[in-house]
């Protein structure tokens, strides 16, 4: 029986672990004799040159260094949906996928959805569903982005060059760029969303008014201790490299780092443990409020992208329309439901389906909803057991080829909003 694995908690500090006492060198990064004859390897996650408060590195001492590895070969199997379907500017929505009934581990089930940049572009996002029935026996990284993961049905365990990550429904991880792990599956199956993303590091939004506590808070964000396989056979090592995969075959495991201290760090958080911010007087405030995660962008005050979650909340405004109001906005919206129902549709969004409304696309809640919205006796109540979550970006989303022509893609979208009666009567007294 495998063990619970060991956590450090805290966003964006200095940790340093080591799996067997007296690995991590003291005084230097790199002596001429690392302890234990291990081999010194640093992990840059940003250029050398940025301000050290955008820093991201670790210092890995394992067992064999990275270069030690094979010509990689390109892959005959690539990811499902990374072609790019024609422009379109209409709202879109998809029902959840089902799993695939032959063997198909987290890399074969990765589907891509939407995407706003190509794999090399140093900005941008590109976003998938996965359905996965088997534990990967390989070992993966990206090179083309860090990994935000959601989990929407059954536990993972993400074992990382870092450590080992287990990880349930209504948790999220992320994978730095570049960082090699396998993914296990702890249930039978396993279903759930990935933003891929290209731009700055994700890390937690400035406060700003309301001030030093709320929303996710440092302290509930956790990273691995060390965690090494000293396993001697082949294992194959896949990378995805400007969209592709190519993979090289090794005679040990790669993930045999025995110590390491930085930054450049996977780490997990329970979005059970966001604390929500809402308004206790009339209106409510805008879904930035909700934001868990930002990538900045190059342009002040425009995000990259946002992971952004509606969790259980009391809804307490006087004189409100409390559902999400009607609007046209900026950003592109790229929707996902963990559980439950989310407060803004009253069906046709299922948990493990998605919707992508682009950069002025008119949306808010169907005609159910607001007929609803607009008689309901303002008491407070809770929205309760439900977790939708946005994945926000300042660039249009152009949905995948394959995101366009699966069956999943619901035809009728717009008309959850085709039953809006004219209600406008100027002689109505106020």
């Amino acid at each position: 029986m495998t063990a619970s694995p060991a956590y450090q908690s805290g966003f964006g500090n200095e940790f340093a672990s080591e799996a067997l006492p007296g690995a991590l060198p003291v005084g230097m990064n790199s002596p001429q004799q690392v302890p234990f004859g291990l081999y010194a390897e640093q992990f840059s996650g940003t250029a050398f040159t940025v301000p050290r408060s955008e820093a991201r590195r670790t210092w890995m001492y394992r067992i064999r260094p990275s270069a030690a590895h094979p010509r990689f070969e390109r892959l005959e199997r690539q990811i499902t949906g990374t072609a790019l379907g024609p422009v379109t500017p209409n709202r879109l929505r998809w029902n959840s996928f089902v799993t695939p009934e032959e063997p198909t581990d987290f890399v074969d089930g990765l589907l891509c959805m939407a995407a706003n940049a190509e794999a090399e572009a140093c900005s941008g996002v590109s976003l998938y569903a996965y359905r996965a029935n088997l534990s990967m026996r390989r070992v993966f990284f990206n090179a083309d982005g860090e990994l935000l993961i959601v989990p929407q049905a059954g536990r993972l365990r993400l074992v990382t060059e870092l450590g080992v990550l287990e990880l349930e429904p209504l948790e999220i991880a992320v994978i730095p760029r570049g960082m090699r792990l396998r993914v296990e599956l702890l249930e039978a199956e396993a279903a759930g969303y990935v933003a891929e993303n290209h731009g700055a590091a994700l890390r937690l939004p400035d406060l700003g008014p309301i001030g030093s506590n709320g929303l996710a808070n440092a302290r509930d964000f956790l990273t691995p201790v060390a965690h090494f396989e000293d396993v001697e056979g082949p294992v194959q090592l896949v990378q995805k490299f400007l969209g592709e995969l190519w993979a090289t075959q090794l005679d040990h495991s790669p993930l045999d780092v025995v110590a390491w201290h930085g930054n450049n760090v996977p780490y997990k958080y329970d979005l059970r443990r966001f604390n929500t911010i809402g308004s206790i007087s009339y209106d409510h405030p805008d879904p930035s409020i909700f934001t868990v995660l930002t990538s900045p962008s190059d342009t002040h005050g425009m995000a990259n992208m946002d992971f952004v979650i509606f969790p259980p909340r009391w809804m307490v405004a006087e004189s409100t329309f409390r559902p999400p109001w009607f609007h046209r906005n900026l950003m592109n919206e790229f929707m996902g439901l963990i559980q439950g129902v989310y407060d803004a549709k009253a069906d046709g969004f299922v948990p493990g389906g998605a919707s992508l409304h682009n950069c002025m696309s008119a949306h808010g809640p169907d005609n159910a909803t607001t007929v609803q919205a607009i008689a309901a006796d303002l008491k407070p109540h809770k929205i309760d057991k439900t977790m939708a979550f946005m994945f926000e970006t300042g660039r249009v989303l152009r949905p995948s080829r394959f995101a366009l022509d699966c069956p999943q893609l619901q035809g009728d979208y717009d008309s959850c909003w085709s039953g809006m009666q004219k209600t406008f009567d100027p002689s109505q007294e106020q």
